[in-house]
């Protein structure tokens, strides 16, 4: 019985590590998407922060041991990536009207 337990305080540490990891992860994300320096990198950077949110929400399905938390990171998923599409379709439109270097930079102070 001992073995189970070594395993579990195994378990333990590594979603503790992988839970510090993540909040790391987020605050550089989230230094990107202040800093930008233009909406691309905003976007990919606010995209980052949702898909570590879907794993943090995984690790805590984990670790409570509660299956229901990976019905809400799907859904949190979904949003996500639909939040892209809608992105995409909107930088397309802007570049369509603007050109190509309306992509690149926010603001003229940018450049």
């Amino acid at each position: 019985m001992s073995g189970l337990a070594d395993h579990s305080s195994l378990l333990a540490w590594a979603i503790d590590l992988t839970a510090a990891l993540m909040l790391l992860a987020i605050l550089c994300s989230f230094v990107r998407l202040v800093r930008g320096p233009s909406l691309p990198d905003r976007v990919v950077a606010l995209d980052l922060i949702t898909i570590i949110t879907v794993a943090i929400v995984g690790l805590f399905a984990v670790a409570s041991d509660v299956s229901a938390f990976l019905d809400v990171a799907i859904g949190l998923a979904l949003v996500a990536f639909l939040a892209t599409v809608a992105f995409a379709w909107y930088a397309d439109r802007r570049a369509a009207q603007f050109g190509p270097e309306s992509q690149l930079h926010d603001r003229e102070g940018d450049r």
